[in-house]
């Protein structure tokens, strides 16, 4: 069953000599349940296509649509609320909230969208990222595995359509990486969750189901692995 598509997804910035084209006429659709890296060198465009993909960053031209939801013929207000339920997303870099415990950061994404949150769920999630006995430990009490633990809590809190980790191993070690990974792989399998990850580690793309390549803003491989 087909849950994303992307139609001719372009994305340019400035204007004349200066013009950029970060995305140059990208297709492509993902399954429901499917694990999916894309793969590239810095500047091919890639984490320009995964923010446009999350509802972040909006494309010059080309169409999104995400379990049958035309993403950008919304207004602002419908796609905020769009990235709040629909999108998961996990980042190098955590992005947790310094002055907010392990709960309260998980939580927050439920608690912004003015949903009550699912305490079964909650207590799920922080048993199977390993994080029971942490939950009122801060950012800065926690090791940079601990903390992407907590990201991955936070996104997978609102159960998103899709989930969209921007090269989330990068500020990790080799041991933290993978199991980081392996994390993501056993959601993606528990909870037919679509995972979408950008990376530059071949280890972890030829972990996934299919892995597209791209280069320049346009796709130059797309294969499936298993």
């Amino acid at each position: 069953m087909e849950l994303l598509r992307v139609e001719n997804l372009r994305k340019t910035y400035g204007k004349g000599e200066n013009t950029v084209h970060a995305l140059d006429g990208v297709s492509f659709t993902v399954k429901k349940g499917e694990f999916l890296a894309i793969i590239g060198p810095s500047g091919s465009g890639k984490s320009t296509l995964l923010h446009i993909l999350g509802g972040v960053d909006k494309p010059t031209s080309g169409k999104v649509f995400l379990d049958g939801c035309d993403v950008y013929a919304q207004n602002d207000d419908q796609l905020a609320i769009f990235r709040r339920r629909q999108v998961g997303l996990i980042y190098q870099f955590y992005n947790l909230i310094p002055v907010l415990n392990v709960t309260e950061n998980m939580t927050l994404p439920v608690l912004m969208d003015g949903q009550e949150v699912n305490n079964d769920r909650l207590e799920e999630l922080l048993s199977t990222l390993g994080l029971k006995g942490r939950e009122n430990h801060l950012p800065n009490q926690l090791s940079g595995g601990q903390q992407q633990r907590v990201s991955i809590g936070r996104a997978l809190m609102n159960a998103p359509a899709v989930m969209l980790a921007d090269e989330p191993t990068g500020n990790l070690d080799s041991k933290n990486s993978q199991e980081i990974v392996e994390l993501l792989k056993y959601s993606n399998k528990k909870y037919n969750q679509t995972l979408i990850i950008i990376t530059h580690d071949e280890n972890i793309a030829l972990q996934a189901d299919r892995i597209i390549a791209i280069e320049d803003g346009r796709i130059i491989r797309d294969e499936v692995i298993r």
